[in-house]
């Protein structure tokens, strides 16, 4: 399997296929098993759908690595209306952003400033907005960015980050922001990195997700474990039941079109979920990362390819 998901991450990086993939219908149906749809609209609908199942959402406009300043700004500015639509329509949800997206790569100061003004639109409006964590190049750029927006008096609780459980630093990381306050949402990791930086055994990113998770657990800020690995969420649940820590101060979350099934048992147990929901027509590289992340979702659209 660890060569599946290579393939798969070096597809995500191929620009013929992706530029093919984004404009053919058949891509644009095969993504739709893990992407809500092209436009902001397709989001909010299936955001309020998900809200009517008692679950939260977080909503993601896909982009990657802008190339200009201009494409930075109209990046940011989906997700300004993103804010006031939730506000308008009272949706339970909030945004994930890729700095990167923002500009990072062209100047981590304008990234900064665009940080900076979707934060404050999030505090304005009661939302929240979190920083999306990617490949390790960039790690400690986005932790210095929102820990400085963080810091300032009107925007403490209204950023937050994401830590991927397969990096060796993520201990002392959390350790950091815990300390900080800043709300986390810990992930495995999608991204292929060296051996020197990130653990190669699934066995080793495991116990690191659960050594993390029970770090966020018993602190008093509201973290959110993303997985959809049933021995994960055991172990949380069974720490958070012998240090007897309300369901209510944490939340589990997943990704649209993976295991509905276990997000619904989930709220039925009385657990907080929330669904990270994408949409955006630049949806090729995180549906690749869907793919190489779990094999059963290479079989399902195996299985279905023919039904489209």
């Amino acid at each position: 399997m660890p060569l599946l998901r290579s393939a798969f991450i070096a597809l995500s990086r191929n620009r013929l296929l992706r530029r093919f993939s984004e404009h053919s219908s058949i891509g644009t149906r095969l993504s739709s098993r893990f992407v809500a749809g092209l436009e902001i609209e397709d989001a909010l609908r299936v955001a309020e759908s998900v809200n009517k199942q008692g679950m939260a959402v977080t909503l993601d406009s896909l982009g990657e690595s802008v190339t200009s300043e201009l494409e930075a700004y109209k990046a940011a500015e989906i997700y300004h209306r993103l804010l006031d639509a939730i506000a308008e329509r009272k949706l339970n949800a909030n945004i994930s952003v890729k700095l990167t997206q923002m500009g990072l790569e062209l100047s981590p100061q304008l990234a900064e400033g665009i940080a900076d003004d979707l934060a404050q639109r999030a505090a304005a409006a009661g939302s929240f907005v979190r920083m999306d964590m990617e490949d390790s190049s960039l790690t400690q750029i986005t932790l210095d960015i929102v820990r400085r927006l963080h810091a300032r008096p009107e925007l403490r609780g209204a950023i937050g980050i994401v830590i991927q459980s397969y990096l060796y630093r993520s201990q002392s990381d959390v350790e950091q922001l815990i300390a900080d306050g800043i709300r986390v949402r810990l992930c495995k990791g999608a991204y292929k990195e060296p051996s020197d930086v990130a653990f190669p055994s699934k066995a080793d990113v495991d116990s690191n997700f659960i050594r993390l998770s029970c770090m966020l657990l018993e602190s008093p800020i509201y973290h959110g474990l993303a997985t959809h690995d049933e021995a994960m969420i055991a172990a949380a649940k069974s720490f958070a039941a012998q240090h007897r820590i309300d369901p209510s101060r944490f939340e589990f979350q997943m990704l649209f079109g993976i295991r509905a099934d276990l997000q619904r048992r989930l709220v039925r147990e009385g657990f907080n979920v929330r669904v990270y929901v994408p949409f955006g027509r630049e949806w090729y590289p995180y549906f690749m990362r869907r793919l190489a992340e779990r094999p059963a979702n290479v079989i399902f659209l195996a299985k279905n390819f023919f039904r489209f």
